[in-house]
């Protein structure tokens, strides 16, 4: 046996060992322990479950008083939330959105919705979230202000927006990069998707610019089911966000009057109800997952595969667990191995201008980003409720 399938042995043993009898071991699925049934069985008896459902307020002030922000906006998703985000930002048709390449698709097809392009700047190695550098460098490089708005020299282009995402839950080095735009006057759209729980010293991700987004997909930190949020501490964007996404519809007992153009993006009360009893278990869940991240830390310690830490300054909730491998052909070798045996992985997301759709966008030659698509991996990262509250 080669020391390499020794090593994948080990740990496929160990991964089976934390979350036994769980067969095949998940990348990371939901964890149902609370109120959740209790709530939905309340929605049903009520009648309300749409979005005009007492759950749903619920809901966003809970995210209101667990992350700090002021205002809180439930979607049906995050990419709805990050489509109103951008809009309230200020992006049209044609603008250009910063982003980083090393991203899920949900970031770019969000700034394609309203037909403006994507240019896509490098990640950090540490953090694996967008450089604060490679923000300062492109700017500097391409874009100049014209009475007081930023313009990319190259293309023409109006830069209207940056949307820095906290990868897998590690905080990107996200004060730089808002010092860096706002010296260009350009709004920084936070996509904090993954980051629900994580911090920038006593900051919670998603805070720090003019708004953020968090989702509540089946497989984030905590679900409900489908689901997204837009936060600010802006009054105005708020009640904006809230009259777009529920059909731009003017409050009235019986007549039917829009004012503009809306979007039927409102969370129905159903999932807000998941939402309010997962939230009841996000402190529970946190610290699961950064007790989990410890014994992958020390399972690692004396290996060739690098375990991702948290940044320095920095509390990760530990969404998705991640290790670097040496090359690419260590990395194909660990994901067949794993998966052929009951281990669910998977590499990290292809670089988004590598796709069709995003081939022909800007870049700064995304070294970092090439090289660490090529080595990174997740591990599965589920709250491991069996084991975990048997020690």
């Amino acid at each position: 046996m080669s020391q390499i399938v020794s090593a994948l042995n080990k740990f496929e043993d160990f991964v089976k060992s934390i979350y036994a009898p769980e067969t095949p071991v998940l990348l990371h699925r939901p964890v149902f322990e609370g109120n959740e049934k209790t709530y939905l069985t309340e929605c049903i008896d009520s009648n309300f479950v749409s979005s005009v459902g007492a759950k749903v307020t619920e809901f966003e002030q809970k995210i209101v008083a667990f992350t700090g922000a002021k205002y809180a906006i439930a979607t049906v998703n995050g990419t709805a939330a990050l489509h109103v985000a951008l809009e309230l930002a200020g992006v049209i048709r044609d603008d250009e959105v910063i982003c980083q390449a090393l991203s899920f698709i949900a970031t770019c097809n969000a700034v394609s919705y309203i037909g403006a392009k994507p240019v896509f700047v490098d990640v950090d190695m540490a953090t694996l979230g967008m450089s604060a550098e490679a923000v300062k460098a492109f700017l500097h490089q391409h874009a100049e202000l014209r009475n007081g708005v930023a313009y990319n020299k190259t293309s023409g282009r109006r830069i209207s927006a940056c949307v820095p995402m906290h990868t897998f839950g590690h905080p990107c080095d996200i004060v730089s990069i808002v010092a860096a735009c706002d010296e260009y006057n350009i709004p920084v759209v936070e996509d904090a998707a993954e980051s629900l729980g994580s911090y920038v010293g006593k900051q919670h991700s998603g805070t720090f610019g003019l708004l953020g987004i968090l989702s509540f997909n089946g497989n984030k930190i905590i679900t409900t089911g489908g689901g997204g949020m837009i936060i600010t501490n802006d009054p105005v964007l708020a009640a904006r966000a809230k009259h777009i996404t529920t059909t731009a519809k003017i409050p009235h007992p019986f007549e039917y009057v829009h004012d503009e153009i809306g979007y039927n993006y409102r969370l129905p009360n159903l999932n807000a109800a998941l939402g309010c009893a997962q939230m009841e278990q996000l402190d529970y869940f946190i610290s699961q997952k950064r007790e989990l991240a410890s014994r992958y830390e020390a399972f690692f310690s004396n290996s060739d595969m690098t375990f991702i830490k948290q940044p320095k300054g920095c509390e990760s909730n530990y969404w998705l667990n991640a290790l670097q491998l040496d090359s690419l052909e260590q990395r194909n070798e660990f994901l067949e191995h794993t998966n052929a045996n009951g281990v669910m992985t998977r590499p990290i997301w292809r670089l988004m201008n590598c796709l069709e759709m995003f081939k022909d966008c800007q870049h700064d030659g995304l070294s970092n980003a090439i090289w660490l698509e090529e080595r990174i991996v997740n591990i599965p990262s589920s709250v491991p409720v069996v084991a975990l509250k048997k020690e």
